[in-house]
Parts: C-alpha cells; structure tokens; sequence
C-alpha cells in the first residue's frame, strides 16, 4: 500500500489565506492523503472558513493559542501518516509536488530528507520568481548545515517532506522558539537523516505577508531571546557532526549574519555572542550598515540609520504587495468575465441549435 501523508496545517488569523492554502493541499495529485488544520486561538474565522472544508479527508479542530511550535506539535500527535507534509496557512504547494517527492524516494526509504525548489510571492503565483541556491541539491547533513549557515540560506518550512521515522527521531518542535523555530527544527530532523534528496519538479510557494509575520525578529526582545536560543542549537548541532577549521568558520559567519538584530540594544546578548565567537577562535566586528543607509549616521546616529535599514525595505514590500493585489483582482475580474461571456455565448448557440 502506498504511504498515507499528513498535510499539516498550523492557522493563526489567517482567514484571508487559509481558504486557498486547503484547496492546494486538497488537489495534491497524492490520492492517500489526511489534511489536518489546527486553529491557534485565532480571533479572526480562520476556524470558520476552515471548517468550509471539513470531510472524511480534512479534519479542523481549535485549540487556546498557544504559539507556532506547540500548534504544530498539537497538529504532529493528531497525524497518521507514513510521512509528513509542513504547510503553513499562507502558503501553497503545487499540484504535484508531494507525489513527485515520493517518485524519487527510492522505494520510501524513510532516512532521505526530501527537499524541493520555493519562491517568494504575494498574490499571484505565476509572477513567483524561483532563484536557486546551494541547498538546492542533494547533501549529507554537515554539508547541507555548512552551507546554510556559511552562505546565510535557509529552506521554506513547506519544501520539506519528512519520514514518520524521522519525525519521530527529531522530536517535538520547541515552543521556547518565538523566531526560528522552522530552522532550529529541521536541524534536529536533518542530524537524524542520512542526507537531503533535492527534487527540482516539486514546487512550493512562499507568500509573502505583512511584517508582522512569525519569521521577522523586528525589535521584540522575545524574539531575539529566543533567536539566540537557536542560534546556540545551531552552533551545536553543526560542530556535532564535524570539528574543524570549515565548521568553526561557517559559525563563525553564521552569527556575524545575524549580529546586527542584537546590536547596539542588547548588550547582554552581544556579549554572549562574543563569547561563544571566543569558543570558535574568533571575534564578532560591528554590523555594517549597507551603502543606502550609511549616510544616516553621522546625521541621526546609528539607531536611526538601523532603524532606515530595517523598516524601509518593509515599506518597499507593502508598496509592492498592494500593487500585485489589484492587478491580481484586476486578472481576476477579467478571468471572471470573459468565462461569462463565453458561457453565454455556448448557451445561445444551444438554444439555436
């Protein structure tokens, strides 16, 4: 019998979305499927639009909210599956992307960690844009965490399709992860795996919300709390599998990346930092900020620049996402009138017929 997968789905006020993240998990092209949704304490009709769609094959139950990593755990202990299918409630799968990713997993061998191809978008997929990287390929574990951390990449939650088997050895999701906790996960998933098997033809689409969304740190300082926590992991987790001058400097990188969300307000976390850069023979250097904000500096001072830095690049992406709503409207309405009229037009033929 072929494998059963679990399409999970973690919902949080995400009534805009959820309805056409269900209808992508719905027509996966993979017959023996189970479609889980678990309402987070939404306080918006995530729970009711969800429920639209409820059937032998899709189940929706609500829960207090209680954060990403514990509605995803909730979501994991309700599941049957062989294999398990990540899809958070904004973001889509292509038709076939599942049943692609089983077609090269060697007879189900539940030890491969299946990836796949993402692209960013806002309203309208076929404007989505798949750049690849270096983690679109096949890695061993060390490989695949060198690379990540060494070259500031990372994989979307929904690429991924993972074995019972692997799930089970990876162990829950950590609920101490405000931010993170997607990549700190996998880590755990990709250390028990005997490597990652890229699928170029599957495809997942990343959408793109606004800047509130769970993986922008922003200045919460519970999410950089919780940031460090995961950048620790990560540290450990990649010098578990290989002690060496490549290991150390890829960590090294790894935290210089992701310095400048703690510098200059949290001095307690950069001297962390610094130690745990100590451990890895090496030191941590001031952010630089990039040639479009550097000129703030001298006049308004380093937070100010920072501040330039990190919100105008959020204003530029609502600019964008408002335009691609209305012509995604504007494509919608046209689709819309032009399958009318030629529904009328078929009729009238008919009736002369």
């Amino acid at each position: 019998m072929k494998p059963l997968v679990s399409i999970l789905i973690p919902a949080y006020n995400a009534e805009k979305w959820i309805g056409e993240t269900i209808r992508s998990a719905i027509a996966q092209t993979w017959e023996r499927k189970e479609i889980i949704v678990v309402d987070d304490g939404s306080r918006d009709r995530t729970a009711e639009v969800a429920r639209e769609f409820a059937s032998e094959q899709v189940e929706v139950v609500s829960k207090e909210n209680q954060g990403a990593a514990a509605t995803r755990n909730h979501a994991l202990r309700l599941s049957q599956g062989d294999y398990i299918q990540w899809l958070d409630a904004d973001d889509l799968l292509s038709q076939d992307k599942i049943e692609r990713q089983l077609a090269a997993s060697d007879n189900f061998d539940g030890r491969i960690l299946l990836s796949s191809p993402w692209a960013y978008f806002n309203y309208r997929t076929h404007r989505a844009r798949f750049i690849p990287t270096s983690l679109w390929q096949d890695l061993s574990p060390v490989e695949w965490l060198l690379k990540k951390m060494g070259e500031n990449l990372h994989m979307q939650t929904a690429t991924w399709l993972t074995s019972r088997a692997l799930a089970d050895a990876a162990g829950p999701w950590d609920t101490r992860l405000l931010s993170d906790d997607d990549g700190e996960y996998f880590c755990r998933v990709l250390l028990a795996s005997e490597g990652t098997r890229f699928v170029p033809e599957a495809r997942v689409y990343y959408r793109v919300t606004p800047a509130g969304r769970l993986s922008r740190i922003g200045t919460s300082d519970r999410k950089r709390d919780a940031m460090l926590v995961s950048m620790k992991l990560h540290v450990r987790y990649l010098r578990s599998l290989e002690e060496s001058e490549r290991v150390r400097k890829a960590c090294l990188t790894y935290l210089q990346n992701w310095y400048e969300h703690f510098y200059p307000e949290r001095p307690d976390i950069i001297s962390e930092l610094q130690n745990l850069a100590g451990q890895l023979d090496g030191t941590l250097e001031p952010p630089r900020l990039r040639w479009k904000f550097a000129w703030i500096r001298p006049l308004l001072g380093w937070k100010a620049a920072k501040w330039a830095q990190l919100a105008l690049p959020q204003i530029k992406a609502s600019m964008i996402r408002r335009w691609d709503k209305s012509m995604y409207r504007l494509e919608t309405l046209s689709s819309d009138f032009y399958a009318t009229r030629g529904n009328r037009e078929r009729q009238a033929g008919s009736e002369l017929t």
